[in-house]
């Protein structure tokens, strides 16, 4: 394992912080298939994106798990802005660095993400061409969930208090205010609405996973991109990679992982449901994130 910094080539003036992986044995001289791991909204690659990435570096790849920009570790002001289209770019700049490792094959880099990060690894998948395999994992489309809400029940025209949410606070953050924020989980555990979203406060906010480059909260103005974001817009004709689903039969945002399925114009794709687990349970849970694990390593052995 090793952290390393760069710079994010994208534009934004802002220094990546990131894990790299290696697999058992590990020879600089020679090259080998590596993955890109991205976190959640409101997630850390201390979390399970970390997780993830070490696992599937024990199986023969060089991983690397990354703070966002704004987030974690990485740099850029303001803190904890989570713009999508960003977050997207995020992805294709770790691969640019990825490129420059002598021991990474450049043909044969794949990318996956847990909840929002899965969401921004696909739109990214649509975009850049060197990602030759997607795989994701309690996926998130972090347009769907804000304006369609956790279990697609809201209309998206009734998420436009949202949008004005966002609008005024970017004007409130202007007049030189404390930036206005909202909760990516409940922050508290009374404010969780469900079983499921309470697992989510505990998974951030208890001794579960919390950590201290996680708040848990984004900038309010980022409600202006979040609302309108589709992480899948032109799946129907440009995601035609490899594709590997997971989801867990109890999740309430599986329905996000099945309008993926259904969108991509890839002819290689399967979809794997983790009976008994929710969305958090494959953050972190031995049995279900070892069962997730086992389908993605062979599936990224194969494609990449």
């Amino acid at each position: 394992m090793k952290k390393v910094n760069f710079q994010n080539l994208n534009g934004q003036n802002i220094s990546i912080a990131a894990v790299l992986n290696f697999p058992e044995g590990f020879n600089e001289s020679k090259s080998y298939p590596a993955v890109v791991v991205s976190h959640p909204g409101g997630g850390v690659k201390e979390q399970t994106a970390g997780l993830y990435a070490k696992k599937l570096a024990e199986q023969g790849f060089v991983t690397i798990a990354y703070d966002a920009s704004y987030q974690g570790e990485s740099t850029g002001e303001p803190r904890q802005l989570e713009n999508p289209h960003i977050r997207t770019e995020d992805v294709s700049a770790v691969i640019d660095y990825l490129t420059t490792l002598p021991y990474v094959d450049n043909d044969r880099i794949g990318a996956m993400g847990i909840c929002a990060g899965a969401g921004y690894t696909a739109n990214a998948a649509i975009n850049d061409r060197r990602i030759k395999a997607v795989g994701t994992v309690s996926l998130v489309n972090i347009g769907q969930m804000f304006r369609n809400g956790w279990e697609n029940d809201i209309k998206d025209a009734d998420a436009m208090p949202a949008i004005l949410g966002g609008s005024d606070a970017r004007t409130s953050d202007a007049s030189g205010a404390d930036i206005a924020t909202i909760p990516l989980a409940p922050l508290r555990e009374e404010d969780a609405p469900n079983e499921e979203l309470r697992e989510a406060w505990e998974y951030y906010h208890t001794d579960r996973c919390q950590y201290p480059t996680a708040p848990g909260f984004a900038t309010a103005r980022s409600l202006n991109q979040i609302i309108t974001y589709d992480a899948f817009h032109k799946a129907e004709a440009f995601f035609t990679q490899p594709l590997q689903v997971v989801a867990g039969s109890q999740a309430g945002s599986k329905w996000m992982s099945d309008d993926l399925f259904n969108r991509v114009a890839s002819t290689d794709k399967s979809f794997h449901v983790v009976e008994g687990a929710n969305h958090m349970s494959l953050y972190d849970r031995d049995n279900y994130v070892n069962e997730a694990v086992s389908v993605l390593a062979p599936f990224f052995s194969r494609t990449l």
